[in-house]
Formats: C-alpha cells, sequence, structure tokens
C-alpha cells in the first residue's frame, strides 16, 4: 500500500513530465499565424499571378515515437464542398525538422531526400500556392506539419488528397498549425 506522501510524490513527478514535455511547435520565416501571405504564397494560373513559392517552415518540440513527418496546406473555404489541397508531403524522415522556401517545387531539389509530394487540387504534385475565387472574402490556409508513427506511408502513386489526409491523420502522433489568410478582392 503506498502512504499519501509517495502517492504526492508519484503525482508530482507525472504531473511535472507533462508540464515539462516538448511540444510540437511549427514556425516559419514566410507566413504567420492570422496573418496575410504576401503574392509570393499566390498561385500563379487561374487568374492568379503571384509566385507561387510554397513557404519556408521549421518545426520543433518533435515526440517521442516520431519516425517521419508530413507537411498539409489545406484551404477548408474553398467553394468546392471539400475544400482544396494545395500541398501534401509525406515521408518526411524523423531528422528533417525544417524545409526550405521553395521545397514544394517540382522544378528544384528542395524537397527532402525520400519525400513525396502528392497531387494537389490543381492537378499536379507540388505546391499551388492562394488562389482563392476574386470576391469570395478570406480564406484560410492551414500549414501543418504532422509528426508520424511511422517512417513510410504505403500509397498508391496517384493517391488522392482524401486518402492522403486519411493515412496522414491514422498515423499521426501530434500535429502544429499555421492557419495564414489570403483574399482577392
Amino acid at each position: 500500500m503506498f502512504k499519501p506522501f509517495t502517492l504526492v510524490a508519484l503525482l508530482f513527478v507525472g504531473l511535472s513530465s507533462a508540464v515539462f514535455a516538448e511540444t510540437l511547435k511549427l514556425s516559419s520565416q514566410d507566413i504567420a499565424d492570422g496573418e496575410f501571405m504576401s503574392k509570393a504564397q499566390e498561385f500563379n494560373g487561374f487568374g492568379c499571378a503571384g509566385g507561387d513559392l510554397s513557404p519556408q517552415l521549421t518545426w520543433s518540440g518533435v515526440p517521442e515515437g516520431t519516425k517521419s513527418f508530413a507537411i498539409t496546406a489545406y484551404d477548408p473555404d474553398a467553394p468546392t464542398g471539400s475544400g482544396w489541397w494545395h500541398w501534401q508531403i509525406v515521408n518526411i524522415p524523423h531528422t528533417v525538422t525544417e524545409i526550405a522556401a521553395g521545397a514544394g517545387s517540382a522544378k528544384n531539389d528542395l524537397a527532402p531526400e525520400g519525400s513525396v509530394q502528392i497531387a494537389n487540387d490543381f492537378g499536379y504534385r507540388g505546391f499551388g500556392g492562394a488562389c482563392p475565387p476574386e470576391g469570395h472574402g478570406v480564406h484560410h490556409y492551414r500549414f501543418t506539419v504532422h509528426a508520424l508513427s511511422v517512417e513510410k506511408l504505403e500509397l498508391p502513386k496517384e493517391a488522392s488528397g482524401a486518402l492522403t489526409g486519411y493515412m496522414i491523420n491514422a498515423n499521426t502522433i501530434a500535429t502544429s498549425t499555421i492557419e495564414s489568410l489570403y483574399k482577392r478582392d
């Protein structure tokens, strides 16, 4: 039987480790939570004329058991009935904690080795920037890093955004999101 002092000590140790445990935290030099993105993150096409540049992203506080990462960029405000996938990159090695600006472009070699970019809702693999319909108001772009419990997501070559999202969520240990804004008047 535990003595009252022992129970208090065990409770304190349990609480202190929970309080001091790191939490996954996403940050960026290019985008900020609740702030409007620049023209650099706007799509180039569909009537938009931006730089179509994926933002620089850094994360810290990686939880124990993380075996890989995925990054998603999603617009829930797109008038589609299902939102809009702007970017999904999976199988990022667990040793990577930063992705360079422009890593979402298939034209360069900035994505982490071994990672896989999924076709976005514009129809090609990689990052597709913000391009809400003119006059549709403010759209919220959720850039999320997912710490995953598996080294590699086994996906078909032409996996949809929905299937990829399902597999990411089924294997997520922790997430952190920056919700940036964009609108076209």
